[in-house]
């Protein structure tokens, strides 16, 4: 059972549009240029997404840019295309030439508005701004049916002000009215009644949808989104990933999941099929090379992942007791019980049985140890560690020769020496010998504590999963008078792996040799 809200029928004045600027506002994260054909099919998997408005560029920034635009009009049948203007005339034609082949096409034209802005980037007065804002708006009004009109640094303007420069907007023709928090300076009490006010104050304002913009520099963009709605927004301004200016924009993913999953104290809902928002976010990664933190939240490669012990028992109990929303829901696969040092016995069990063991109680008690051993050792246990280590729990639980302790010396003044104890019939014995190398001094220490005739055929070391922390998995294969055997074993440490393959292979040979002469191994094996 998951918490996710699945409220029937609700009216439509809760619906939440969102409105996608990955590939703009995203785009101008430094270092995060995408290709003509990398926004192409980004623009696809968005539309598959059902996102409503696809911030497709900047027209007017490059050439590059238009292109994208117009292309991405072409393609884009579902969701509204949207490209960005300055106040500026040409800006406005620019873009519009750019989404004109859109089914459904928008200009998004834009003004700043506080204090700061119009002293120092500006260098104009509030009357020159409202005239500014008219001319804009009407002329973009005139080139596209649909306008949105934003007050860059709105949450830093007087809010007497900002209602006079909305009003504007919506007599010139404007249908979206956005609100940003372009320098993410705003807080989520404050950002909803920045709304509230616009709403109850403003005339017209019953006529337009008003929207959010969040930026995170304080950690607070998707906080302030979802206020935003509260106070009465009904388009947010989001990007994958959260990918944007400085620390980045509201993140798509947590916006949508927290409408989603909180619907009994956000009474809202969107459109998006939220079983592609793993895609998205894997891709955008991917093309941006910004990779996605373990922890994020609903994308992250943690997200869905319980390494805690007594996590791992109540999410086999019922996945309810630590999931507010299911995996799949955001299409990231199942659930996933990390196996680390943390694990318990009970998420151990399951494991085994999802890979296809079925163990008695002494045998899982060894496995589990031996998994804790490995574990203090590693940070990321694979599912492949745990077959090659239960793997080999099973092939040496009645062996003869055990390995007790390895000390080798190696490095570039030879010879390489090897101290090895191992248990014969539970008496322990112990031999140093050299080598030509640190593996065959290690060998020949085994030949010493157990005398052998048996020809060395293959030797063979191969890495079970990837990382400097890897288990290293070795076979060997012996030969004596015509008996072959072969052994197994895995190891983070290779020359131990080594030392156990090669003493697990003689107990094999031992054991075919044994049903002939039981005293074998007495005798010198």
């Amino acid at each position: 059972m998951t918490n996710v809200s699945d409220a029937p029928a609700r009216d439509s004045r809760d619906r939440v549009i969102v409105f996608d600027t990955t590939m703009r506002d995203g785009e101008q994260s430094p270092g995060a240029s995408m290709s003509l054909d990398e926004k192409l099919e980004l623009s696809k998997i968005l539309e598959d997404m059902r996102v409503d408005v696809i911030e497709a560029g900047f027209p007017i920034a490059s050439n590059g840019d238009f292109e994208a635009v117009r292309e991405i009009s072409k393609i884009v049948t579902e969701s509204t295309i949207c490209g960005l203007a300055r106040a500026g005339m040409v800006d406005i034609e620019r873009c519009a030439e750019a989404i004109r082949p859109a089914k459904r096409g928008r200009i998004h034209t834009f003004l700043s508005t506080s204090p700061s802005h119009r002293d120092h980037i500006l260098k104009a007065s509030q009357e020159d701004i409202l005239e500014m804002i008219t001319k804009s708006v009407g002329h973009a009004r005139n080139l596209c049916g649909d306008v949105e009109w934003s007050a860059q640094d709105a949450t830093r303007t007087e809010q007497e002000f900002l209602r006079r420069c909305v009003e504007a907007a919506i007599k010139a023709g404007a249908k979206t009215i956005n609100i940003p928090d372009t320098v993410g300076y705003t807080y989520p009490s404050e950002y909803a009644d920045i709304f509230r006010d616009l709403i109850e104050n403003v005339p017209g304002a019953d006529t337009v949808v008003f929207s959010t913009h969040c930026h995170n520099d304080l950690g607070l963009a998707v906080a302030n989104s979802l206020a935003g709605v509260q106070g009465g927004a009904r388009q947010v301004e989001v990007a994958i990933n959260g990918i944007g200016e400085r620390a980045g924009n509201a993140a798509l993913e947590e916006v949508v999941m927290a409408l989603k999953v909180r619907g009994d104290a956000l009474p809202f809902h969107t459109g998006i099929e939220t079983q592609h928002i793993t895609r998205a976010s894997r891709y955008v990664s991917a093309i941006t090379g910004f990779p996605v933190q373990f922890n994020k939240a609903i994308v992250g490669k943690n997200a869905f992942a319980h390494e805690s012990g007594i996590h791992q028992d109540g999410m086999l109990k019922d996945r309810g007791t630590y999931e507010i929303m299911s995996p799949e829901t955001v299409g990231q696969g199942a659930s996933n019980l990390v196996m680390g040092k943390h694990a318990g016995r009970a998420g151990f069990r399951e494991k085994l049985k999802e890979l296809g063991y079925e163990l008695g109680q002494n045998a899982l008690n060894e496995a589990f140890q031996r998994f804790k051993d490995l574990a203090d050792k590693k940070k990321h246990v694979f599912d492949d560690d745990i077959i090659a280590l239960v793997d080999d729990a099973l092939a040496s639980g009645a062996d003869r020769i055990q390995v007790k302790h390895l000390r080798v010396i190696a490095g570039t003044d030879g010879p390489q020496e090897a101290t090895l104890t191992v248990t014969v019939d539970g008496e322990e014995r112990t031999a140093t010998a050299t080598g030509d190398g640190p593996v065959d001094a290690v060998f020949n220490a085994i030949h010493e504590v157990v005398s052998h005739t048996a020809i060395l055929r293959l030797f063979q070391v191969h890495a079970v999963t990837e990382g400097t922390d890897a288990q290293a998995q070795v076979s060997v294969r012996l030969e004596e008078d015509g008996r072959i055997a072969t052994g197994q074993a895995a190891d983070t440490d290779t020359l131990t792996a080594s030392a156990k393959a090669y003493v697990n292979a003689l107990n094999n040979l031992f054991a075919r040799k044994e049903k002939s002469a039981p005293d074998a191994i007495a005798s010198g094996f």
